[in-house]
């Protein structure tokens, strides 16, 4: 299976206030940040339950996630059903709804760190979304520096139109989000059917996430043979940037995906790293230190 490359320079790239993104380009800093990966072979993107362990602390660790390496940052929402989520994740997200972390607080975290070199992607479920009002959530979203959201229980003929409590607009609330600054993720699986495929290649405008495994978020001793087939089966479709989630615990594992997708994407690990440290400085040593053992296998290949 040919892998293709996209253009790489070393320029890190610049911040760019959502009040200045051009018409009919989505998610600037997103697309130069997977055509530009700092280990160069593929972007990392690590993923945080915002507020977790707590507000301060998420504070912190986003700059953290940074400085080591991140190319993008994810921030999940905390939501009381987080049905693709596995035991760790969940774990975290219980605990910040605990704490009383809301939607708005995480919107924070990325607002806060705007003018970082790295760009943001929310994960969220769609009630959060539809609890806000979509044009408001999106609105916040973008204004806070958040360029993309990836929201797994909205299925994408939904997404695309679907029924009149989500078609916003003619265009559904794909197209609403792209009004307002921010593009929907579609999500991609082993188990997708090639109909699906093409719906997926359609619906990208940022990227688009690969799901590494049948099943939800969680370490994995190994990623199986699922992945190659559906990175195959995508790149026939599109040439929007691959970033794979689910299941890549080490940074061995890291290394082997970056020889097929564009991004890779790293939760359970780094979330279980962080809840496993006492107190902030530990919390933010230990992402540190294994965004940058990620980053560095991506480099070495």
């Amino acid at each position: 299976m040919s892998v293709r490359r996209l253009p790489q320079s070393h320029e890190a790239p610049a911040a760019e206030p959502a009040a200045e993104r051009p018409a009919g380009a989505p998610a600037p800093r997103l697309r130069r940040a997977f055509a530009a990966p700092r280990a160069r072979r593929a972007a990392l993107i690590p993923y945080l339950t915002g507020g977790h362990p707590d507000r301060a602390t998420s504070d912190r660790l986003v700059a953290e996630l940074v400085a080591a390496g991140a190319d993008i940052v994810e921030l999940g929402v905390p939501f009381s059903d987080p049905i693709a989520d596995g035991p760790v994740v969940q774990r975290s997200t219980h605990e910040a709804l605990q704490a009383g972390v809301t939607p708005d607080d995480v919107l924070g975290l990325a607002a806060a760190a705007h003018g970082s070199t790295a760009p943001f992607v929310l994960l969220t479920y769609l009630n959060s979304v539809l609890a806000t009002g979509p044009k408001e959530f999106f609105t916040r979203a973008a204004a806070s520096g958040v360029e993309a959201l990836v929201i797994p229980d909205l299925p994408l003929d939904e997404a695309a139109g679907g029924t009149a409590a989500l078609a916003a607009d003619a265009g559904g609330l794909a197209a609403l989000a792209l009004a307002h600054g921010v593009s929907l993720v579609p999500m991609a699986t082993p188990t997708s059917t090639d109909a699906r495929l093409d719906l997926v290649a359609e619906a990208a405008t940022s990227f688009i996430y690969c799901v590494a495994v049948t099943g939800v978020t969680g370490a994995r001793t190994e990623l199986g043979d699922e992945l190659p087939p559906l990175v195959g089966r995508l790149r026939e479709r599109t040439d929007a940037p691959l970033a794979v989630g689910f299941g890549i615990s080490t940074p061995a594992q890291a290394a082997l995906v970056a020889d097929l997708a564009d991004g890779v994407i790293v939760g359970s690990a780094l979330i279980d790293a962080v809840s496993r440290s006492a107190g902030a400085d530990a919390a933010c040593a230990a992402a540190g230190e294994l965004v940058r053992a990620f980053s560095a296998a991506i480099a070495a290949g």
